[in-house]
């Protein structure tokens, strides 16, 4: 807590003509109190669809009761319920035993991703494919034929063998590798496949060793795959300050989190641990309370605001693409649409705040300051970007987008809350006050588009494995961090680096590099081209 009233005085010594107000101090005490809650161990890193965001939600439907705000969420509730679709995931239900012996999933045996839902019970033999039993698969032969070269894609080989095993009369397929260097392999559930009509199952290295490496005589093998789709709920929270107006501000922010990274979104390579998200996104969700408070307690009457507090932002904006396909206002009612993500960090060298959204209408070049006394103001005119301003772009919403930079602490669990700046968002959160003072008396703001939302209708299932910088401007794209064990990682690509040519695709931004990524499907091979302190080089992947 002291580097942050460090960190407090620091800034201020620049701006010392602006000494702080009562009021202000009063925000700055607020933010540290809401951040501090929320950033709390005990909310587990605030994931969605767990106790910590439920610890969460009533918090901050507590903060919108306490302002008297009203409820806008599901039967007169400040919650928004949405359903989230995570893939697939093993039911437990699932079995394997050999000669007796069960075999406990995922240590010993897992079924893959393609695998088909099912039953088998038999004698089988390994050395035998007999049509109508289950055959086995013992991919040493084709793992050591292939460990230099750089297009092979091992799953891929598994799934095309075993279902040419299934046509020639397997009734299942169990995978194994004598030579035990397969257990890096693992159930994908994320992956969109299809399945092969049979259940297929691997053997870790453990298990093949004590039942079927130099098998010859019959295997008493019973096995029950049982895969469903993997669903959690998400939880929005969303309050409503009714001035009687013909048009509704939306402001929002994210409140969810990564928990302990157990979505694979985070850029931590140590022992598990919470991710709390001080900055990301605690700052915005808590400056949405005070701006609640301020708009409360303000004369501005010429619109009606609705506080939205989003999760599922970092699963892929699910929370604010589910409210904008179930609005519980009139959308055709919404003048503009304001998101806050990570405003907690401004660098007191810089001072620089970014604003995204800035080309999606024509008045924003005429209500946005492009510079104040105590802030440098960076704009992006794209509507499209990596929070949830993108899901009400996409439907001619106005946005503007808010936020202080990435920072060393990004998606890691050092982003704390002594690390923040609370007095730099202060000014931020003065600053989006004033946009919307300046918007108070205009007409319905107009929409404009920014450019082709190519990430709308680009629909990929490969990834490289990295974070983009969204904030990048060059050409290309450039790796803001790299997700361990993933494409881009295993291929020698490191952060820093700017990715410019997939295979013979060029592109020369974050839209047109995910329309790219539509083209490749999983096990296709390619070069990444990327430019490293502008030298140019080239990696062999494989989807």
């Amino acid at each position: 807590m002291k580097n942050v009233l460090f960190v407090a005085l620091l800034f201020c010594q620049p701006a010392s003509a602006q000494r702080l107000k009562k009021a202000d101090k009063e925000i700055i005490e607020n933010l540290r109190s809401e951040i501090t809650f929320l950033a709390n161990d005990k909310l587990e890193g605030r994931r969605t669809g767990t106790a910590g965001e439920k610890l969460a939600y009533e918090y901050l439907s507590t903060q919108f009761k306490n302002l008297l705000l009203s409820p806008k969420g599901d039967n007169d509730t400040y919650i928004q319920t949405f359903e989230i679709n995570e893939g697939k995931e093993v039911l437990p239900s699932t079995s394997l035993s050999i000669n007796g012996t069960a075999l406990s999933l995922n240590d010993e045996y897992f079924p893959f991703i393609f695998s088909a839902n099912g039953s088998v019970k038999a004698n089988a033999s390994p050395a035998l494919l007999e049509k109508g039993s289950p055959w086995f698969f013992d991919i040493k032969e084709i793992v050591e034929k292939n460990k230099d070269n750089p297009h092979f894609g091992l799953v891929n080989a598994i799934k095309e063998k075993a279902r040419s095993f299934a046509k020639k009369g397997a009734t299942a397929v169990i995978v194994y590798n004598s030579a035990g260097k397969s257990d890096d392999l693992r159930f994908e559930g994320r992956e969109q496949v299809e399945t092969i009509g049979i259940p297929v199952l691997f053997c870790t290295s453990i298990t093949s060793k004590i039942y079927l490496d130099d098998a010859t005589d019959n295997i008493n093998l019973s096995c029950t795959v049982h895969i469903a789709d993997k669903k959690r709920q998400g939880h929005n929270v969303i309050g409503y300050l009714d001035n009687g107006a013909a048009q509704t501000i939306i402001i929002g922010a994210h409140y969810d989190h990564l928990g302990y990274g157990e979505d694979h979104n985070s850029l931590w390579t140590g022992e598990k641990q919470i991710h709390n998200g001080a900055d990301d996104n605690a700052s915005g969700t808590a400056s949405i309370i005070e701006l609640a408070r301020m708009l409360k307690k303000s004369k501005l009457r010429h619109n009606n605001y609705l506080f939205i507090c989003f999760s599922g932002e970092e699963l892929g904006l699910y929370g604010s693409k589910y409210f904008i396909d179930n609005p519980t206002v009139n959308i055709s009612s919404v003048n503009y649409m304001m998101n806050a993500d990570m405003i907690g960090r401004l660098n007191n060298s810089t001072h620089s705040l970014t604003i995204g959204g800035f080309g999606s209408s024509p008045a924003w070049s005429k209500v946005v300051k492009g510079k104040t006394k105590y802030l440098n103001i960076t704009f992006d005119s794209s509507g499209i970007g990596p929070s949830d301003h993108t899901s009400f772009y996409l439907k001619n919403i106005p946005v503007l987008f808010f936020f202080t930079g990435t920072h060393e602490d990004y998606h890691k669990p050092t982003d704390d809350v002594e690390k923040l700046n609370l007095t730099g968002e202060l000014l931020v959160i003065k600053y989006i006050y004033n946009i919307i003072e300046e918007t108070d008396g205009l007409n319905k703001i107009a929409f404009s588009k920014t450019r082709e939302p190519k990430m709308a209708s680009a629909h990929f299932t490969v990834s490289l494995g990295i974070m983009p910088d969204y904030t990048f401007s060059g050409k290309g794209v450039r790796a803001d961090g790299i997700i361990d064990c993933k494409i881009a990682q295993r291929a020698g690509i490191k952060a820093g680096d700017v990715i410019i040519k997939l295979g013979e695709y060029s592109f020369s931004d974050i839209y047109s590099y995910m329309d790219v990524l539509s083209k490749f499907k999983k096990g296709d091979s390619t070069k990444v081209t990327v430019l490293r302190d502008n030298d140019e080089k080239t990696f062999d992947i494989v989807f």
